[in-house]
């Protein structure tokens, strides 16, 4: 599940415009592929058909003893879904271009992130290079440092010359 927490979390991605950013066309069709594409849609679906046949068939035919106003073959009932085939055919490609949308909304984000993200590691190996060059150069001064500091403590104090006269200048 976590593998898919973009797909469901999409509207929280800072590049993708959502609320008032969006179009009310744009809105109505995640709306639709919310509500379209969800297993409630399905099972009251379902259950609206079924609703449909049995009072047609049993409520109004059988327990009223009224001619039902769809009998049977059910035309009225494949008039309706037919229609409403049509409709969500063309819902369904409107929601699956606010999807493509989204998708490229998020992969030009990615990109410019890849790009600033490789930028910031070019800059940052620049910076370690310049580091190590200036601890290399700290390390030979405090090597010469070292070396005079030793050198000029091996070396005779003035008035430790022969006789105990001062050292020539």
């Amino acid at each position: 599940m976590a593998d898919k927490g973009w797909q469901t979390h999409w509207h929280k991605h800072p590049a993708v415009r959502t609320g008032a950013q969006l179009t009310l066309g744009e809105r109505a069709a995640d709306r639709m592929r919310n509500v379209m594409g969800s297993w409630p849609f399905v099972f009251c679906f379902f259950g609206v058909m079924i609703l449909w046949a049995l009072v047609n068939t049993v409520f109004i035919h059988r327990v009223l003893h009224h001619k039902s106003f769809d009998p049977y073959p059910y035309i009225l009932l494949n008039l309706f879904l037919s229609m409403l085939a049509g409709v969500q055919a063309a819902a369904l490609l409107i929601a699956a271009k606010r999807a493509d949308a989204i998708a490229s909304e998020i992969a030009i984000h990615t990109e410019k992130n890849t790009e600033e993200l490789k930028n910031l590691m070019q800059e940052n190996t620049d910076l370690t290079l310049q580091v190590k060059t200036n601890t290399d150069l700290l390390e030979e001064i405090h090597r010469h440092v070292t070396a005079l500091t030793d050198a000029a403590a091996s070396a005779p104090e003035p008035g430790d010359g022969p006789e105990g006269l001062p050292p020539p200048h």
